[in-house]
C-alpha cells in the first residue's frame, strides 16, 4: 500500500508542486542578485564550485590583462562592490538552505499524510478490534508511528549483502521489527491451560532467548524470545515429575525462584554464571499466577520435606494416593469396566468373563492381597496388550483366560533367569536344601530376592546348636556384619522369648548359635525369626525337625507368630523345589495365620494342595509351629505350672536346667580358688595397691 501511495499521480503532483515552489523562489532571488549586480557593472557567473561575479565592460567579463590594466580606483570599486554582493550571495545561500530545510519538512510532511493515507485505515480497524486493550491499542500507535519514520525502507528495493565465499550467512527479514513474536497463544482453549512438561530442564520451564549465526556473529533479537512451560501454564495448571526436575541441573532452583518472586524471568544460566560472553536479551519479567502439581514417589516427598526448607512453604497440599483398593464387588465391576476401557482405547480385542476374572486375580496378585487389588494401570495396560498378542497369534477374535494365564507366565519366565539358575543348584545338591528326613536343630527357612518388579523365594537352611554358657544368643550373621538391624532385632527377640519362658527363676546358662547357611549376602529382616526360635527349640530339646516343611513368620516376645511379606512368594519357592524332587503329600509350607488373607497362590500350587499333595498350615504361636515340625506336642503348664513329660517345653526345661546346674557346679571352685587367693595375698597387699585375683 505505501509504495502505491507513493506513485499516485496526486502524490507526484503535490510534490512536484513542493520542488517548482522552492525552485522558483532559490531562482527569484539568485536573478534579483544578479540584476543587481549587472547595474554595477558585475555578472554572476554559475561554475561547476559554486557561484562567482566578474566585473564586465561592454557586456563581456574582462580578461584578467585587462583587469590588471584597470585604474587602481576603478579597481578598488569593482572590489567593493563584489564583496557586497558576496555578502548578499552568502545570505541567499544561507536563505536556500533554510528554504531547502523547509522543502524538506513540507516533503516528509507530504510523504506522512501519503503513509497514513495509505495505512491509517488499516491501524484504525486493529484499534477498533482491540479497543478493550489499552495496551495493544499503544503497541499500534507505536507501529505507525515506526512505520511513518522509516518510511524509506518501504519505498527502496530489499539491499542484500553478498556472503563471503563459502559463508553461510543468515539475514535479517527488512520488517522483522514488526513482527510479533506470540509466546502463548490460548484462544482457542475453553478454561484454564494444563501443561505437562516431560522433560523439565531449566530452559524448558524458564523460557530461552535463541541465537542466529550472521556474519560469523551470533545475534539475537525480540522474535527469537521462546516460551518455557511456565509461560504455556500460566494461569493454569504446570504437571511435572519430580524425579525428572531434579536431575536437571538448576530447573528446581529456577522453578522455586518463580514461585516465589511470582514472576517468569528469562535469563541465560551461561550469562548468569559469566560462562559466555555474547550480548543477548534481558526480557521483561513476566507476572505468574501458576498451581504447580509434582508428582513422584513418596520417598521423595519426605526428602524434600526433610531437607529442603523451602518445599513446605511452596508445596503446602499433599496427596497421598493409593496402591490398592478393596476388591469389593462393586470395585470388581469397576475394574472390569476398566478392562474394557482400556481395550477399546488401545484398539485390543474384547476380552471374555474369563479373561476379566483372571485379570483381577492377577491383580489381587500384584497387590498381595486377596482382599484387594492392585491400582497400578501401566503394569495392567502391559499385561492387555500382550493377552492380546497372544489371542490374535491364536487366531481367536476375543481374548480368554488361557491367554491372560500364558501372558502372565511369559512376563515370569523373561524375568526369572536367577531363579531357575538358584533351584538348578538345589536341585544338583550344590547348595545343600532336604525335603525329606529330620534333623535337630536344622530347618527350612524362607529368603525373598527382589529383581526389579519381579520376586521369587529360595528356601534356606538355618541351623542352631546350644551348648554351656551364660544366656548369650549369638547370631552369625550379625558377628560377621551380614546381617541387618531388623534381622539382629528378631533374634533378640526370641531370645527374649526363651528367658522368659524357661528362667525366669533361674540363670539362663545357654550359649547358643544361630546362622543361614550358605549365604553370602546380607540377610535383613524378621520374617524367619521363627523359624530360627524352632531350631533353637529342637537343639535344645533334641527333637528332630521334619525337613519336608519349611517356615516362615516374625515371632514376639511371647511366641506369638506375626505377619510377613511376600507370603505368596515364599510358598511357591518351596513348592518348586518339592515338585521337581517329587510331592510325597508330607511337604507343606508353616505361615502365620495372620497371612492367611494374603494368599494368591499359583495355579499348580493350589491345585497340589487341593488334591492333598502339598499343604499350608497357618500358625498362631510357636508351640504349634513345634508340634508340626517334630510331631510332638508343644505341651503347656497345668493348674500347678507343671508341664507334661516328653512336650517340646519340657525337655527344653530340663536342658536349661542342666545347663544351669552344671554352671553352678563349674562356678563354685573356681569361686573358692579366687577367695583363697585373696586370703593368701592378705590386707598387706591390698594396702600396697595390690589387687586380689
Amino acid at each position: 500500500a505505501i509504495p502505491a501511495a507513493f506513485e499516485s499521480e496526486e502524490y507526484r503532483t503535490r510534490a512536484q508542486q513542493i520542488e517548482v515552489e522552492y525552485a522558483e523562489r532559490e531562482a527569484a532571488a539568485l536573478e534579483k542578485l544578479g540584476e543587481e549586480a549587472t547595474r554595477e557593472g558585475i555578472v554572476l557567473l554559475r561554475t561547476p564550485g559554486g557561484f562567482s561575479f566578474a566585473p564586465t565592460r561592454g557586456g563581456e567579463v574582462i580578461a584578467p590583462e585587462d583587469y590588471e590594466r584597470l585604474p587602481e580606483e576603478e579597481k578598488k570599486r569593482i572590489e567593493e562592490v563584489i564583496g557586497r554582493l558576496h555578502e548578499r550571495l552568502a545570505a541567499i545561500v544561507h536563505q536556500s538552505r533554510q528554504w531547502r530545510k523547509e522543502r524538506r519538512e513540507r516533503m516528509r510532511q507530504l510523504n506522512s499524510e501519503a503513509v497514513m493515507f495509505a495505512v491509517g485505515h488499516l491501524t484504525e480497524e486493529l484499534k477498533e478490534r482491540y479497543g478493550d486493550l489499552p495496551e495493544v491499542q499503544r503497541y499500534i500507535d507505536e507501529v505507525q508511528s515506526n512505520v511513518v519514520e522509516t518510511m524509506d525502507e518501504f519505498r527502496k528495493p530489499e539491499e542484500r549483502p553478498l556472503a563471503a565465499l563459502g559463508a553461510q550467512v543468515t539475514e535479517t527479514p527488512p520488517f522483522r521489527r514488526f513482527e510479533v513474536n506470540v509466546l502463548v497463544d490460548h484462544g482457542e482453549q475453553g478454561g484454564a491451560p494444563l501443561v505437562f512438561e516431560d522433560h523439565p530442564t531449566y530452559q524448558n520451564l524458564a523460557g530461552r532467548v535463541e541465537h542466529i549465526a550472521h556474519m560469523g556473529a551470533l545475534v539475537t533479537d525480540f522474535t527469537l524470545i521462546k516460551p518455557g512451560a511456565l509461560h504455556r501454564a500460566n494461569g493454569g495448571y504446570l504437571l511435572l515429575d519430580a524425579h525428572k526436575l531434579l536431575a536437571q541441573p538448576f530447573a528446581w532452583e529456577g522453578l522455586k525462584r518463580a514461585l516465589s518472586t511470582r514472576e517468569i524471568r528469562i535469563e541465560s544460566l551461561g550469562q548468569i554464571y559469566s560462562l559466555v560472553s555474547t550480548v543477548s536479551l534481558e526480557p521483561q519479567p513476566i507476572p505468574l499466577e501458576v498451581k504447580v502439581v509434582l508428582f513422584g514417589s513418596r520417598l521423595l516427598y519426605y526428602l524434600l520435606q526433610a531437607h529442603d526448607p523451602d518445599f513446605g512453604e511452596l508445596f503446602k497440599v499433599a496427596a497421598d494416593f493409593e496402591d490398592e483398593l478393596p476388591r469389593t464387588r462393586d470395585n470388581e465391576l469397576l475394574y472390569a469396566r476398566l478392562i474394557g476401557s482400556m481395550a477399546r482405547r488401545d484398539r485390543l480385542l474384547p476380552f471374555d468373563r474369563g479373561a476379566v476374572a483372571r485379570l483381577i486375580e492377577h491383580s489381587a496378585r500384584l497387590a498381595g492381597d486377596r482382599e484387594k487389588l492392585s491400582a497400578h494401570a501401566q503394569s495392567l495396560k502391559d499385561l492387555l496388550a500382550e493377552a492380546d498378542f497372544l489371542a490374535r497369534e491364536a487366531g481367536r477374535k476375543a481374548v480368554s483366560a488361557e491367554d491372560v494365564h500364558d501372558a502372565v507366565q511369559n512376563q515370569i519366565g523373561r524375568a526369572d533367569r536367577l531363579k531357575r539358575r538358584i533351584q538348578e543348584e538345589i536341585l544338583r545338591g550344590t547348595v545343600l536344601i532336604d525335603t525329606h528326613g529330620e534333623h535337630i536343630g536344622q530347618v527350612n527357612g524362607l529368603s525373598v530376592f527382589s529383581l526389579g518388579n519381579f520376586s521369587f523365594a529360595r528356601p534356606t537352611r538355618i541351623t542352631a546348636t546350644t551348648r554351656l554358657g551364660e544366656g548369650e544368643v549369638v547370631d552369625i550373621q550379625r558377628e560377621i556384619e551380614l546381617g541387618g538391624a531388623i534381622h539382629s532385632k528378631g533374634v533378640l527377640t526370641l531370645s527374649s522369648f526363651l528367658a522368659a519362658r524357661f528362667a525366669a527363676n533361674q540363670p539362663l546358662s545357654l550359649s547358643a548359635s544361630i546362622t543361614f547357611e550358605q549365604t553370602y549376602i546380607e540377610v535383613e529382616g524378621d520374617s524367619a525369626s521363627l523359624a530360627e526360635l524352632c531350631a533353637l527349640l529342637s537343639s535344645l530339646a533334641g527333637a528332630p525337625i521334619r525337613q519336608s516343611l519349611a517356615v516362615t513368620g516374625s515371632v514376639d516376645q511371647h511366641g506369638r507368630v506375626q505377619a510377613i511379606g511376600a507370603v505368596n512368594e515364599k510358598i511357591e519357592g518351596f513348592f518348586d523345589i518339592c515338585r521337581e524332587r517329587g510331592l510325597t503329600g508330607d511337604q507343606g509350607v508353616l505361615i502365620p495365620a495372620c497371612n492367611v488373607k494374603h494368599l494368591m497362590l499359583r495355579r499348580d500350587v493350589v491345585e497340589a494342595a487341593a488334591a492333598g499333595k502339598f499343604h499350608v498350615y497357618p500358625v498362631q504361636t510357636v508351640d504349634q509351629a513345634i508340634e508340626l515340625l517334630t510331631g510332638i506336642a508343644a505341651g503347656a503348664p497345668d493348674e500347678k505350672g507343671e508341664l507334661a513329660p516328653d512336650s517340646i517345653n519340657y525337655r527344653v526345661a530340663l536342658r536349661l536346667m542342666e545347663l544351669s546346674q552344671l554352671r553352678r557346679m563349674y562356678s563354685a571352685p573356681l569361686k573358692e580358688a579366687r577367695r583363697r587367693r585373696r586370703v593368701a595375698r592378705g590386707p598387706a597387699a591390698a594396702r600396697k595397691g595390690g589387687r586380689p585375683a
